[in-house]
């Protein structure tokens, strides 16, 4: 990762945490994938992709499509596998959006 988007997670985490959100990892990789942030919101377990720089027509958080939020979904999936001792009611996946002066937006998706 270049330093441009350290700097946009690390925006991320201290936005989260000021949020109340607990982070359980961050950068967890495998094979088939990364998810920036994994953390809990209460009793949530929130996979978060964070999205940054500038994007001329919309957020930078349109970066995230379908087929992206489908990977953090699999890779959510060998995530909750490893982690089997870990306590929680739902999970959900959102997005963190944020500019190139450290702006953040929040996308909290719809839990499933």
């Amino acid at each position: 990762m270049n330093s441009l988007g350290v700097a946009y997670e690390e925006c991320a985490v201290r936005f989260l945490k000021r949020k109340g959100f607990k982070i359980l990892k961050r950068n967890f990789s495998v094979k088939s994938g990364e998810i920036d942030i994994i953390c809990m919101d209460g009793n949530t377990l929130v996979f978060v992709e964070v999205k940054g720089g500038e994007s001329y027509f919309s957020s930078p958080a349109y970066r995230a499509d379908a087929r992206k939020l489908m990977k953090i979904s699999k890779v959510g999936q060998i995530f909750i596998s490893m982690n089997e001792e870990l306590k929680y009611e739902e999970v959900r996946i959102d997005v963190v959006a944020v500019d190139k002066e450290m702006n953040v937006e929040y996308f909290p998706s719809q839990r499933f």
